[in-house]
């Protein structure tokens, strides 16, 4: 079986390439190769060290002791092979490829106590967590492959939202045991799990804060089920990962990242049950790949406000194509902590189905970062809760939608001094969109003093609720838009922005208004190649906007 499915990794590799130069992206033609890692045809079965697949033998030792005689040798192939494995943490060293065969179960154990807290990294900042279920740190030439399933039993960690379940289910969770929060929205597995959420920043390492007292809410720390740190060479292909505790895959300060033809899952309910953050790595390929998870699907990362910024390494030269997104919170995602930058990504051949976001991306005041060069074309979504493509640098940590009865406040608009806090989004292009289904077809908010700039969108259908919202845009240009929309006064709205040029815009017969243009700031709007006399009013200008700033021809 080992030999079958490197022999299919082989001729996967001559199908589709080992790096961006064969990525069919003229851009893309200086990019370095991604070499796929390869391995030596030893092989090591972890049965051989005493596993046992009964389902209640705990074989951490075991499979452990078979990947260090593996790495010891010079590398090769450890074999788990069919049945189901409960096992403690596992940590995977230089030059080994851990190999699931069809129908092997590695479970992890949801015993807390095989967990031990460790120093770590979580959601951009140095923190305290407990130990991930699969790790590595600075190994080399690395794989975990296969057609077998790793569950992180994460529902033994994850606190859970009432408002995310049916009321049966609800009552089936909280009859089951665990705790409930003060105001009895929210389920805990267990007592430190619930003293964790009332910590402000939990987990995070500051000054005269002990490990005795990440002691006390040890629960609350729940680990992402793969990280891989400062390595050098890896390779996820074939295999299925599920249930989390917290994110699924998080490739850190990694490099030379292969991740081919896995599925990735979560229930939709799983709180921060994201399906790969790829944080301050370069030189990636993801693809053929599935997702369908609680949180972001696919995610651009680089570190957290200033510690981001110190660590300076942004994620760079990354391809990803071919793969679906079904439930998550967006279907390709930058940010929210993306304080080190993402430059040189190219996503295409991709459908997300029924996220809440298609394209997200994300930030706020405080993180600094540049995201630039971005390119993507050819994408399919369906069924889309809120906006098919968003840029939102007013990002507050909350769900994209809110949920049953909860508030929002809009953000308050101020300028503020331009420094390396300063978030930017610029010199993006999207191409090539087709959108059955959204709440809003293209949602632009960006702040006073630094503009979202320099995008490109063009050969877009967009069939959605509402058209288009430009607030703090600067330098877009829209080309070759179709917007099927059932709300139609206005269907598209710029609010101080400047720059902006939609050119071939389709819209419904007998619009109210096509473009309602507000704000004292705005400037320098054309209205190109466009039938306006489709709508009852071709524009309307309020709140210190004039007729001057827009030219139709």
């Amino acid at each position: 079986m080992v030999k079958k499915f490197l022999a299919i990794a082989s001729s996967l590799v001559l199908l589709n390439g080992t790096g961006f130069a064969q990525a069919g992206n003229p851009k893309a033609q200086n990019f370095p190769v991604v070499k796929t890692p390869t391995f030596k045809k030893d092989t090591i079965n972890i049965v051989s060290f005493g596993a046992k697949a009964d389902g209640v033998t705990l074989n951490t030792k075991s499979i452990n002791d078979a990947i260090n005689a593996s790495t010891k040798k010079g590398g090769g192939v450890v074999v788990i092979p069919r049945g189901l494995w409960l096992t403690g943490p596992v940590v995977l060293k230089s030059n080994v490829n851990l190999h699931l065969q069809s129908d092997a179960v590695l479970l992890f154990t949801p015993d807390f106590n095989q967990y031990k807290l460790i120093e770590t990294n979580w959601e951009g900042l140095a923190a305290v967590r407990n130990e991930s279920p699969i790790s590595a740190t600075n190994a080399v030439n690395i794989g975990i492959t296969g057609f077998g399933i790793i569950d992180g039993s994460g529902d033994a960690w994850r606190m859970v939202k009432k408002d995310k379940l049916t009321e049966s289910n609800w009552k089936r969770l909280t009859e089951s045991g665990g705790f409930l929060s003060d105001d009895k929205k929210s389920w805990f597995p267990s007592q430190k799990s619930l003293a964790g959420s009332k910590v402000k920043l939990a987990g995070v390492m500051a000054e005269g804060r002990s490990m005795q007292e990440h002691e006390t809410i040890k629960d609350f720390l729940r680990p992402n089920l793969m990280v891989l740190t400062k390595c050098k060479g890896i390779l996820l292909e074939g295999i299925t990962v599920q249930n989390s505790p917290a994110w699924c895959l998080h490739p850190l300060m990694s490099e030379n990242i292969i991740v081919r033809n896995v599925n990735v899952k979560n229930p939709w309910y799983a709180q921060n049950g994201d399906g790969i953050d790829l944080e301050s790595c370069k030189n990636v390929i993801i693809e053929n790949s599935v997702f369908d998870v609680g949180d972001d699907g696919i995610c651009i990362k680089s570190g957290r406000d200033a510690e981001g910024r110190k660590r300076n390494m942004p994620t760079e030269n990354v391809l990803i194509r071919n793969s679906v997104v079904y439930h998550a919170h967006g279907g390709f995602v930058i940010g929210s902590e993306m304080s080190g930058g993402a430059r040189n990504i190219w996503v295409e051949n991709c459908s997300f189905i029924g996220t809440d976001i298609g394209l997200r991306f994300k930030t706020t005041r405080g993180r600094g970062g540049i995201v630039e060069n971005i390119h993507i074309k050819n994408i399919n979504m369906k069924d889309i809760v809120g906006e098919a493509i968003l840029f939102d640098m007013y990002y507050a940590a909350q769900d994209p939608i809110a949920l049953a009865g909860e508030k929002r406040e809009p953000p308050k608009v101020q300028m503020l001094p331009v420094s390396e806090t300063t978030p930017q989004f610029r010199n993006i292009d999207i191409k090539n969109v087709v959108c059955n289904g959204a709440a809003k077809g293209i949602f632009v908010r960006g702040i006073p003093e630094m503009n979202v700039q320099n995008i490109l969108m063009e050969d877009l259908v967009l069939q959605a609720d509402k058209g288009v919202e430009c607030t703090e845009g600067s330098n877009i240009r829209i080309n070759n838009l179709k917007l099927i929309t059932k709300e139609t006064n206005p269907v598209i709205n710029v609010h101080n922005s400047n720059n902006i040029t939609f050119n071939k815009v389709n819209f419904n017969e007998g619009a109210e208004v096509l473009l309602n243009v507000t704000g004292e700031k705005t400037k320098n709007i054309q209205l190109l190649g466009t039938d306006v006399k489709k709508a009852k009013q071709g524009a309307a200008f309020s709140f210190g906007a004039t007729s001057n700033v827009l030219e139709i021809k």
